[in-house]
């Protein structure tokens, strides 16, 4: 009986010591819940493809992610549901940034961190914000444009959804530049709330009023290049880069698409929106904020700044370094890495 007693013990020690094994690391097997923001992106696709590498590096265990498809009542009952089912830390990028905050005080009295990726919410409370200096993404673009350019022509801009604060921030920020340091070139704002087919018809309108347009403006190439190339393909105006008539194109997100098309001549620059990066230091926030750690602005140790942004509100500002034919093979760009 003494014997069949300490056999018990050992068993129930060692399966005790399977379940510890099986919650995960530092976490303490707390659950992680990620929400998409959108599928039909090329650089939120490959957002997605590294969100469950980094978490596997960073020992997280993660929720079965979902996918709100740029659809803000959809990402509100995603988050519901995640936090009904146990999330401890939510990492979510709100494509309408005016729209959550409601969610995001909901979170907050329910003691559920939130990490918001790419876009910092109009109002509301997140333990940290993981995002690029987006108005450095409309500087960057309006100074190449406006020096390749000569301070002169004509540019169509693709605006994302002024809803977004990165919308905004690109717009006011390449607005702003241009009409400081280019006047010279007039600007054609065409607002596409990130859709293809808006980009496409309004640069279908601008070609035909306007044939000598010699610029263009993407906010995202994800959603925009494809669409781009072949209405000017089929408008006869696709030349490569060194042609007198080639049309200056400059893009934001760094996916390989567009490095191709930089190689080919068909594009001449992007910003390198860091995806991978993105899908990193959210997690690795998450995870912080469930182990109670702070952090305050400064220097980090992983070439970005925190700042602060208002109401105790903090941002981590990771690097997007513009990519042009003199850098595009880079290695160290993740658009030169994802799928290798």
């Amino acid at each position: 009986m003494q014997r069949r007693r300490i056999l018990s013990l050992i068993s129930g020690i060692a399966l005790l010591g399977t379940v510890a094994a099986c919650g995960g690391g530092a976490t303490g097997g707390a659950q992680i819940g990620v929400d998409y923001p959108r599928a039909d992106s090329d650089f939120w696709n490959s957002y997605i493809k590294y969100t469950p590498q980094f978490a596997k590096e960073l020992d997280v265990r993660l929720m079965s992610p979902t996918n709100s498809q740029n659809d803000v009542a959809k990402l509100v009952a995603n988050v519901q549901a995640m936090t009904s089912q146990g999330a401890k830390a939510i990492v979510m990028a709100p494509q309408d940034t005016g729209a959550i905050a409601t969610t995001l005080a909901q979170l907050e009295q329910k003691k559920v961190p939130v990490v918001t990726v790419d876009t910092r919410p109009d109002k509301g409370k997140a333990y940290m914000v993981v995002r690029a200096d987006n108005k450095a993404y409309g500087e960057k673009a309006c100074r190449y444009l406006g020096e390749k350019l000569g301070n002169k022509g004509k540019v169509v801009e693709f605006q994302g959804a002024l809803s977004s604060i990165n919308g905004r921030d690109r717009s006011e920020a390449f607005a702003s530049c241009m009409k400081q340091n280019y006047p010279g070139i007039t600007i054609f704002e065409e607002p596409t709330d990130w859709l293809d087919t808006k980009a496409a018809a309004a640069l279908q309108t601008r070609l035909t009023q306007h044939p000598d347009i010699n610029g263009i403006y993407m906010q995202a190439g994800g959603v925009y290049l494809a669409a781009t190339l072949q209405v000017l393909r089929s408008a006869g105006k696709l030349f490569p880069a060194g042609d007198p008539r080639h049309i200056t194109i400059v893009s934001n997100d760094g996916i390989p698409q567009e490095f191709e098309s930089i190689r080919k001549g068909e594009i001449d620059a992007t910003v390198s929106q860091p995806a991978d990066a993105y899908a990193k230091w959210a997690l690795y926030y998450a995870k912080a904020a469930i182990e109670g750690r702070t952090f305050k602005p400064g220097p980090t140790d992983h070439d970005s700044t925190i700042i602060e942004v208002g109401n105790g509100l903090l941002e981590d500002q990771l690097p997007a370094p513009l990519v042009t034919k003199d850098n595009v093979d880079d290695p160290k760009l993740w658009g030169n890495q994802i799928g290798k």
